[in-house]
């Protein structure tokens, strides 16, 4: 695939989301347009970031390690300004080496990407999964907490604490409930609801996306049990 020497700017120009779904296809010429466009929020990054000992040139690679994923991983069609999603992509990458500098390739990016059990946990990933499929997807970690964020805030204190995202060790239901001044039946209902909104495809659809959950099955499958808990609960979430 190929732009066939079309420019990007001026008229006649290929328009952007065309370029983003071409890149993810794999047209090379795209994906380059697109990483020469974009290349300048990679510097506006990395110039805001601490970046300790580790050279600005290699902040500036890795950060557009960051912004590829980004281009390969976003979706248009969501309303959602590509700085936006980009500027976490590349921020958390950079983070990264600043972090295991000299070491880049350290044990330590295990160790900050969302849990593959949280993950699985959340119906978001089969149970054989290994790290590095979670690992695999620079946005992973930033989306899923992103996701959670968008909890009311009731389901998003229960999901947090039962997976241990407030950097506790994973609570039980009775102590989440006493928390609240609930009891824990009542926080396992309130777990089990966030767990329904998480899965919703209208939610879930990037984090699915970066975690090659989205078939019509997974999303068919969820819809179906979001609507069943909507109906028991008249159509309200928290």
């Amino acid at each position: 695939m190929s732009l066939n020497n079309r420019t990007t700017d001026g008229p006649g120009a290929v328009p952007e989301a065309t370029l983003f779904r071409q890149a993810q296809v794999g047209c090379r010429d795209s994906l380059n347009a697109l990483m020469a466009r974009h290349d300048g929020l990679v510097h506006t990054v990395v110039r805001r970031q601490v970046l300790g000992d580790l050279p600005f040139d290699e902040a500036m690679h890795v950060g557009r390690i960051g912004l590829w994923r980004a281009v390969l991983g976003f979706d248009p069609s969501r309303g959602l300004a590509f700085s936006t999603y980009a500027w976490p992509c590349i921020k958390h990458r950079v983070w990264r080496a600043v972090k295991a500098h000299p070491r880049f390739h350290s044990s330590s990016e295990i160790n900050e990407a969302f849990s593959p059990l949280q993950c699985q946990a959340l119906g978001l990933l089969p149970q054989a999964a290994e790290p590095s499929q979670v690992l695999k997807a620079a946005t992973v970690h930033r989306t899923l907490h992103d996701l959670v964020r968008r909890l009311s805030p009731r389901l998003r204190y229960v999901v947090a604490a039962r997976y241990g995202l407030n950097g506790h060790s994973p609570a039980f239901y009775r102590q989440i409930g006493a928390a609240l001044g609930l009891c824990g039946e009542r926080a396992r209902q309130l777990h089990t609801e966030a767990l329904v909104w998480l899965r919703h495809p209208a939610h879930s659809y990037t984090l699915r996306s970066l975690l090659d959950r989205h078939t019509l099955a997974d999303y068919e499958a969820a819809d179906a049990l979001a609507q069943q808990w909507l109906r028991r609960k008249g159509g309200r979430y928290g």
